[in-house]
C-alpha cells in the first residue's frame, strides 16, 4: 500500500485562513486544526527524515521537540516589527547543525506556504565576525568555493540570489582586487534556495526528493561548516 503524504492540501487552506484571520480569537478556536494538519504531520516528517539527513551529514539534527526542535513555532516575534500580527502564515522547518543554537547556524531549511514553497541551505544572517571568517575562506580557498557553488550539480538545483540588503556595498578592501569571486565576498548571508511546488510538498515521496536536493548542496554546506571549524 502506498505511503500517505506527510502534508495534505488542507495545509495550504489552513495557512490562507490564518492570513485572513490573524488574531488570537480565531487561533484559539482553530488551534486543534493546526495540531492535526501541521504540527503532528511535521513531527512525523522530521522523525522519518532523520536517517536521510544523517546520510548527508551525521552532524545535522532532525529534532521532533515541539519547542526548540526542527519545527519552528507558529508564533511571530513582533517585538521589533511594525507588523504585529501574531501568527506565521507559513510552516518552517530547520535541520540545524548539532553545534548550532539558533536559526543563524548552518542548516537545511524547508518553507511551506501557499504559492511559496522552497528549500534553503546555508547560513542566514550570521554574526558579522562569523561572516568575516567565511569571506576569508572564500578568499583563501577559491577553488573549493568554486566546486561548492559553481558546479553544474549545485547550480542545476540551487540558486544564490541575495537581496540588496543581504550584500555589502563593496568588496572589503583587505581582499584586494584579484579574487575571482568578488560578488561572493560581499555576501552577508550565505544561502541558496531551491523552488518547490505545492504538488511536490504534498507528494508521498517529498522526503526523498528533498533529500536529493539537499545532497546536491552538500559541498556548499560543508564549506560553510569547515570554515567555522565545525565537523561535516
Amino acid at each position: 500500500m502506498p505511503r500517505q503524504s506527510y502534508f495534505s492540501p488542507q495545509v495550504f487552506t489552513f495557512l490562507k485562513e490564518v492570513a485572513a484571520n490573524n488574531n488570537k480569537e480565531w487561533w484559539d478556536a482553530n488551534k486543534d486544526r493546526y495540531i492535526t494538519l501541521i504540527r503532528e504531520p511535521a513531527k512525523e516528517f522530521i522523525e522519518d527524515f532523520g536517517p536521510r539527513l544523517q546520510a548527508i551529514s551525521e552532524h545535522f539534527v532532525a529534532d521532533t521537540r515541539t519547542n526548540g526542535g526542527s519545527l519552528m513555532r507558529p508564533y511571530r516575534d513582533t517585538r521589533f516589527s511594525k507588523d504585529k500580527t501574531p501568527y506565521k502564515t507559513n510552516v518552517g522547518i530547520q535541520f540545524r547543525h548539532e553545534m548550532g543554537k539558533d536559526v543563524h547556524a548552518p542548516g537545511f531549511y524547508v518553507h511551506i506556504a501557499p504559492s511559496d514553497c522552497w528549500a534553503g541551505v546555508g547560513m542566514w544572517h550570521p554574526e558579522p565576525k562569523v561572516a568575516r571568517v567565511i569571506r576569508d575562506n572564500i578568499h583563501e580557498r577559491p577553488d573549493e568555493w568554486k566546486k561548492a557553488t559553481k558546479s553544474k550539480a549545485f547550480t542545476d538545483a540551487w540558486t544564490m540570489e541575495p537581496a540588496e540588503d543581504e550584500v555589502l556595498k563593496r568588496v572589503p578592501k583587505e581582499y584586494g582586487e584579484d579574487n575571482p569571486y568578488p560578488d561572493d565576498l560581499r555576501l552577508k548571508s550565505f544561502t541558496a534556495g531551491h523552488g518547490m511546488t505545492q504538488k511536490a510538498v504534498t507528494s508521498p515521496d517529498f522526503d526523498e526528493t528533498l533529500a536529493a536536493a539537499y545532497k546536491k548542496a552538500s559541498a556548499f554546506t560543508g564549506f560553510l561548516c569547515t570554515s567555522m571549524g565545525l565537523r561535516y
